[in-house]
């Protein structure tokens, strides 16, 4: 009897653990960025300590949680004829633990944001001018998008390849939010043709049933990836 009730104790132990551990995962698998632990941690971003985020700098003013950096248009004079304008931690250190930043993003007429997507974070973008196609691919390969018009919003889920291309003639702009102070950005054609070191030939010529030949035109047309 006694044998029967420490086995009993025993399982019961083990089940509470096991319980315990699948909150524990759950909440990292679904949880963006950390959560904060006190009122604020503004970023030093001079620091040379190397952390999860950025360490806290010991004195900050409310200039650190402002910011003008997409209060106007960007410049869109570029290949894809669309520019986007960071308002993460990098720009308003104040961000720092608090799990949120936001963009703006500028497409003159027919200008495009090439697929990507953004690791940390989920995004939803809100029409201040113009309209957008714009979509997602689920891993089941399926195509999620629609036409969007001024004052509409759409979301992009976490980690999934997406896109935003102006079809209008005239420009368009959307504000972004994130779930992430540094969500991060990878552009698919950028991340396989400007990679440093590159990508070889001809891992990406079976990849995308082309010859090297034509590998090697694609990576002339790309400069090296820029961090976002």
């Amino acid at each position: 009897m006694a044998a029967f009730g420490i086995n009993k104790i025993f399982q019961s132990m083990v089940t509470t653990m096991l319980f315990l551990l699948a909150i524990s995962i759950g909440r990292y698998c679904f949880a963006a960025d950390e959560d904060m632990l006190q009122d604020v941690c503004v970023a030093d971003l001079n620091s040379m300590v190397k952390v999860n985020g950025f360490p806290c700098k010991k004195n900050f003013t409310a200039a650190d949680f402002s910011s003008l950096a997409i209060s106007k248009p960007g410049a869109t004079n570029n290949t894809f004829g669309s520019v986007v304008t960071a308002a993460n931690v990098e720009k308003v250190p104040g961000l720092n633990t608090l799990g949120v930043s936001l963009s703006r993003i500028d497409y003159a007429p027919g200008g495009i944001n090439p697929p990507h997507t953004h690791p940390r974070a989920s995004e939803m973008v809100f029409v201040l001018e113009g309209e957008l196609k714009v979509g997602f691919i689920t891993t089941a390969n399926v195509l999620v998008s629609k036409q969007i018009t001024k004052g509409e919003v759409f979301v992009f889920p976490r980690g999934l390849v997406h896109f935003q291309k102006n079809n209008g003639k005239v420009p368009a702009a959307v504000i972004s939010a994130f779930n992430s102070q540094f969500p991060g950005t990878q552009s698919i054609a950028a991340t396989l043709f400007a990679a440093s070191p590159t990508v070889p030939d001809d891992i990406l010529a079976q990849t995308f049933q082309i010859n090297t030949e034509d590998v090697q035109q694609i990576k002339s047309k790309f400069a090296p990836a820029k961090k976002f």
